[in-house]
């Protein structure tokens, strides 16, 4: 009996050691080993090293406006199999461009492709993003398309400058259209405002506080905009003045007149005009008249007065045949009776 029970015994020791060792055999036992991952797009390294997770994850290319950079993209593939990959830019406008626009890879290999960023002389100073898209089949993920992060950041010193040009007021109905065109004269994006304000010959007719257009200007661009003016005065004549800002202190103003009238107060105010001109030019040519009538009854007066006169004083001067008639009459004086 006693030996049956230490049998027993041992063999519940050995059990429990054989599932102890087993377990430990499964946990010790190496996983196994992963697949292959698929090609890959990523910036390239220096130095023709290969690409790895230390390296950059994006490309970062900073220049001023005119500059042109370039970098390279790493196309891995460790699969035994050729690689067909397709690339192409998203960046703003025409500025990214590839070495090639499509690259056959070997199996076990790296191709690397060149690419140039040029900025454009206009372009604004600040930070833009696109990004390079590698694409492989129709598929998507790892083995579809890759898309590598574009960072470019345009140095230069920022300009705001906002002009408002071609201002004018036409008349609609009972209502008036303002038309005028803004133009962004600097080298960053503009979100416009605008006040309107006008006066007329008895005070304001029109005040519009500064507010947000529905537009955006680019460094150079021009946009022609309108603005509604539901009861413009009907009788007068008004000084429009349009004031734009944007951010970075751009300010820009223009100005335009805008006279009113009915047909018939145009009339009017024409029959008013000739009738005071010539009410003010009827006086004027009768006092004309009599001082030319007066300025010829003087000669005679004053000839007929020398004539009645025994002297004169030195300052009159004779008038024309004053001297004929006192010499005639001298003469007839001169007789036989006059000696005796």
């Amino acid at each position: 009996m006693p030996f049956r029970t230490r049998t027993a015994v041992s063999g519940v020791v050995l059990a429990t050691a054989a599932v102890l060792l087993c377990s430990t055999a499964a946990v010790a036992r190496p996983a196994a080993a992963p697949a292959p991952p698929g090609w890959s797009a990523a910036p390239a390294p220096g130095d023709g090293a290969a690409p790895g997770t230390p390296d950059r994850p994006y490309f970062y290319l900073e220049g001023a406006p005119g500059t042109v950079m370039s970098d390279r993209l790493s196309l891995s593939n460790p699969t035994g199999h050729t690689v067909t990959v397709r690339l192409r830019g998203s960046t703003p406008g025409a500025w990214l461009a590839l070495a090639s626009a499509e690259v056959k890879v070997p199996p076990r290999t790296r191709a690397s492709v060149p690419f140039t960023v040029t900025v454009p002389r206009d372009a604004a100073p600040g930070e833009c993003s696109g990004s390079l898209l590698a694409t492989r089949g129709r598929g998507s993920g790892a083995d579809g398309r890759v898309a590598v992060p574009v960072h470019l950041r345009v140095t230069g010193r920022p300009l705001s400058a906002l002009t408002v040009e071609k201002v004018s007021v036409r008349r609609r109905g009972d209502a008036a259209l303002i038309r005028y065109t803004l133009v962004n004269r600097g080298n960053t994006v503009l979100a416009p405002r605008l006040a309107v304000r006008a006066d007329g010959l008895f005070g304001p007719v029109l005040r519009r506080a500064p507010r947000a257009l529905p537009t955006t200007l680019r460094p150079g661009q021009g946009v022609d905009l309108t603005e509604k003016w539901a009861d413009p005065p009907r009788l007068d004549a008004v000084d429009l003045r349009l004031t734009a800002t944007a951010g970075g202190g751009s300010h820009g103003s223009a100005t335009a007149t805008y006279t009113t009238a009915p047909r018939g107060a145009v009339a009017g105010v024409m029959l008013l005009l000739v009738a005071g001109v010539a009410g003010v030019a009827g006086p004027v040519v009768v006092r004309r008249r009599r001082r030319a009538r007066g300025a010829g009854e003087v000669p005679g007066a004053r000839g007929a007065e020398g004539a009645g006169t025994a002297g004169g004083t030195a300052g009159d001067a004779p008038p024309p045949g004053g001297d004929r008639a006192d010499a005639a009459g001298q003469l007839a004086g001169t007789g036989p009776g006059a000696r005796s």
